[in-house]
């Protein structure tokens, strides 16, 4: 073994002016309320790269461009779209839901929220949500879970949407789950609250660096509903100039810090 080495006393001063510097900012810093939900019906995308609809038990893969948006229009209740995503070219980089959850103080990620990597970078911001009933504690739908015995599973699809994209099962992160409206009661019990669902939710998210994303259209295993699952579209958006007070670069003391990782590259 090799000899462990005491870091330099002012490396330690650093890195804890650093850390008190964060700190004061988070403590000062009021964060934004999360505005409406966007309303219902969607309007019409514009700059449309690419419309593929994912039927249910299906999955699809997107290469997504900083700036792009990724619409998810449902077609009814049932279905629930997963996400994993990595950053291009180096996939190490990935999506990191419990720092998502953990920096931003909330599982209720919907529109001006952002999705965190695992190196402090924001990989997507949800920059639109009709509904704000998306699961980030419980995961996709496992081989016992898939709705119907001719659809695939969250856990299968994802193995081949990674595949396709070179990755394996150790590469995937913990998933999140759009239209899929878990909550948590009061004995800290997940329930399904449907009420938050109108089977015509739309959301949109944008690309905040170069990324690829896989996607998996099942039913979520808590959703009390049977039967088949309706189809989902997702539409690639070209990309738009961003506002200086974008509300998802500046709602949040954390946000503000991943954006600042991102520009340090």
């Amino acid at each position: 073994m090799m000899p462990h080495t005491p870091r330099p006393p002012e490396a330690i001063a650093a890195d804890r002016a650093r850390y008190e510097d964060h700190q004061r900012k988070g403590l000062s810093f009021t964060p934004k309320s999360p505005p409406t939900p966007s309303p219902i019906p969607a309007p019409p995308p514009t700059g449309v790269l690419r419309e593929q609809i994912i039927p249910g038990g299906w999955y699809s893969t997107f290469a997504l461009q900083p700036g792009q948006t990724l619409r998810l229009q449902a077609h009814g209740l049932g279905s629930s779209v997963s996400l994993a995503a990595w950053a291009t070219p180096d996939h190490s980089e990935r999506l990191n839901l419990p720092d998502t959850v953990k920096v931003q103080w909330t599982t209720d990620l919907r529109k001006g929220r952002v999705l965190f990597s695992d190196m402090g970078r924001v990989l997507l911001s949800i920059t639109e949500d009709s509904c704000g009933g998306h699961d980030v504690l419980t995961g996709g739908s496992g081989p016992t879970g898939a709705g119907t015995p001719a659809q695939r599973n969250t856990r299968d699809n994802m193995l081949l949407a990674a595949a396709k994209l070179g990755l394996d099962r150790r590469d995937l992160p913990m998933l999140m789950t759009f239209f899929a409206p878990v909550r948590v009661d009061a004995a800290g019990r997940f329930f399904w609250n449907a009420t938050l669902l109108s089977g015509t939710d739309w959301v949109d998210l944008r690309a905040e660096m170069p990324l690829v994303m896989a996607l998996s259209n099942t039913r979520h295993p808590m959703d009390p509903a049977t039967g088949d699952v309706p189809p989902v579209t997702a539409t690639l958006q070209a990309a738009r100039p961003v506002a200086a007070d974008d509300l998802c670069r500046t709602a949040t003391a954390e946000a503000v810090r991943g954006f600042e990782n991102n520009a340090r590259g």
